[in-house]
């Protein structure tokens, strides 16, 4: 089953909402004990980054995270705090990858960046399997990723920014595939099938 982790910054009912749609059987974990007992993990988030990482500090999920060989799909914030560190609340992440995050410039255009946006660049990768560079897909964030060396997709708006990055057994979207529609599914499907069904999203 899909463990939802289930802290005061997750927006576990859509999360929730969207697995359902796909015929998927899921629980919500609220501590290490229960984590392990999910084949893979979604990690969803939103608001405040810093309030969110100590929502996972105060159960010890944060640690699970950061030791866990287990499949991992982090949503918004839950995409953001697998990095070191955001410049919101100067919030120390979870440093799986490398970089921090900062706030879009507010002297540009309208922050947050919300609304839907497409995807550039797509790289091969399972949880892009059908995905090309025109789909659209609904973003809300005022901070963001920087390119690097784990960025599987970018998106822009005011800047380039990571919209979809991996490493090792983690997948983070900066997007909310519960709110994409139809290819929000399909990315959510792909995440299953990675668990599942790898022969079907081999690249």
């Amino acid at each position: 089953m899909i463990g939802i982790i289930k802290y005061k910054a997750g927006n576990t009912a859509s999360v929730a909402n969207a697995l359902d749609r796909l015929g998927a059987q899921f629980f919500f974990a609220e501590t290490p004990e229960e984590l392990e007992q999910a084949k893979a993990v979604i990690f969803p988030g939103v608001g405040h980054a810093s309030a969110a990482m100590k929502s996972l500090e105060e159960k010890g999920v944060d640690q699970w995270l950061k030791l866990t060989d287990k499949p991992v799909l982090g949503i918004c914030v839950g995409m953001q705090l697998l990095f070191e560190s955001s410049t919101e609340g100067d919030t120390v992440g979870l440093g799986i990858i490398p970089g921090s995050l900062k706030k879009f410039n507010e002297t540009q255009a309208k922050v947050p960046h919300m609304g839907w946006n497409k995807l550039h660049d797509p790289q091969k990768h399972a949880i892009l399997k059908n995905l090309i560079d025109k789909h659209y897909l609904y973003f809300v964030h005022s901070y963001y990723a920087p390119v690097g060396e784990y960025t599987l997709a970018t998106c822009n708006y005011i800047n380039d920014f990571s919209a979809i990055v991996a490493k090792d057994n983690f997948v983070g979207v900066q997007f909310h595939p519960e709110k994409s529609g139809s290819v929000g599914s399909m990315i959510l499907q792909n995440f299953l099938d990675m668990v599942y069904s790898p022969e079907k999203v081999k690249i």
